[in-house]
Order: structure tokens, then sequence, then C-alpha cells
């Protein structure tokens, strides 16, 4: 009954937007965060817990360490996209979808299709010397010799276009991002568990009546919703289609 309604609603509309987090990209086998299964209760054997290597006072002052951690835990380099990003893409395709806003930074959604993705996060894809701008892929991070990759023009530091913890999110993003959500018809938010602040606020933002959340686990936000489904979402949001 539950998908019958979210594929009617679907159907209806010409105005949806998507906000997914790290549950997005289970499924492409790169792991969430917070879950039982996530990187913070499963990355074991170093000397600082996850949330503060991939923080920017870390990278600041321990940018070895951070590399080793971000080599070891953070690249997939041969994640493919899922259902659930192939999904989004061909509601894009057909009309219906305007925005993928995403937390993730692997970039399987534009892998998988989708052109019209705002990422809060950054991308792994990108990456820039500190000292001269200069831009490099994340081939150049993987095959770097060197632990902490250097830039080839002018040896500074090369690190990834992420937004690490106590960093500010890019604002031109951010503001996109809000206006897409404010104006959606409806708002599909699904992998993600709404607890990490600016980028959980956005759904604040949207003032229709047609918030849908797919998540695995109970979110904050799920009385405010009005479509629970706790579920796969690469299963819910193919069957949409």
């Amino acid at each position: 009954m539950v998908l019958e309604k979210l594929k009617r609603m679907v159907a209806e509309s010409n105005n949806i937007v998507f906000f997914g987090g790290a549950g997005t990209s289970t499924e492409s086998s790169i792991p969430d965060f917070r879950s039982e299964t996530g990187l913070y209760r499963t990355a074991h054997g170093y000397s600082y817990p996850p949330e503060e290597i991939l923080s920017r006072p870390f990278f600041m002052n321990h940018v070895e360490e951070f590399y080793k951690f971000y080599r070891e835990k953070m690249i997939y380099k041969d994640a493919k996209p899922n259902r659930a990003h192939y999904a989004l893409a061909e509601l894009e395709r057909r009309g219906k979808l305007k925005a993928v806003i995403t937390q993730n930074v692997d970039g399987l959604h534009q892998l998988a299709g989708s052109k019209t993705v705002l990422e809060l996060h950054g991308s792994m894809h990108r990456n820039y010397c500190l000292k001269c701008d200069k831009i490099y892929d994340l081939d150049y991070i993987i095959n770097s010799k060197e632990i902490v990759p250097t830039c080839s023009s002018c040896g500074g530091t090369v690190r990834p276009d992420v937004v690490l913890y106590g960093e500010r999110l890019d604002t031109g993003v951010l503001y996109e991002a809000i206006s897409y959500i404010s104006k959606a018809d409806i708002l599909i938010v699904g992998g993600t568990s709404l607890v990490v602040n600016p980028a959980a606020g956005l759904v604040t933002y949207y003032k229709g009546n047609k918030l849908v959340l797919i998540n695995k686990q109970p979110t904050p936000y799920d009385k405010k919703a009005n479509l629970v489904i706790n579920d796969s979402i690469g299963k819910v949001l193919e069957s949409i289609l």
C-alpha cells in the first residue's frame, strides 16, 4: 500500500527533488557512517576515531595519518551505481526529478546519468593543490607514490575537494539546494539519518505536504513526514518506475 501511494505521488508530479545521504550508496558496497556496520563502528586499528581524522584540524596537523585513513576507508574506485542511482537518473530523464542533492562524495549519481547533482560535501573526484590551486583527479591521488600526494607544479600538498568536519559547506551549493527544496512538489529524502547539520536542516525548507522519508532506521523527521518507508532505498526507488 505504501509503495502504491508513492507511485501515485510520483506519477502526478513533475517537480520532485531527492535529498540523499550515505545510505544511498551502501548497495554499491560503500559503507555508511553511523549504522551498526558503518565506518564509525568498524574502522579499528587507527590511533584516532574516524570523526577526528576526517576533520580540518586533523588534516592540517596530521596529514599523513589522514591520507592513510582516507586511502583505506574512503576511496572506492571500483564502486558502481546501484538501483537507487539509476532510478533517480531515469526520473530526471523523464522530466520528473529536478535535482539530486547529495551528502555523498563518491560521484555515483553522475556515473548513473544524473545531470543536476548538488554535492553538499564536495567530491573525491576533485582534488586541488593548497598552494597553487591546480586541479587533480582521483587517479592522481590513487597513483601517487607518496602517502601525501604533492603538486606536480609547485610541490604543495594536494587535498580532496571534500568538506571536512569543522569546515563550512559551499554557500552557493547550499543556497541552490534550498531553492530546489523550497520549490519542490515532492521531497524524497533517502539513505540519511538526518542528524548532521547543516545538511539535515535543509528538510525544514520544504513547505509542501509530500515529504517522503526512505531509510532503514528511524530519523528525527519521521513524525513530520507524509510517508515513511523503512526499506532498501534501491528497492523502493526501482519499484516506482
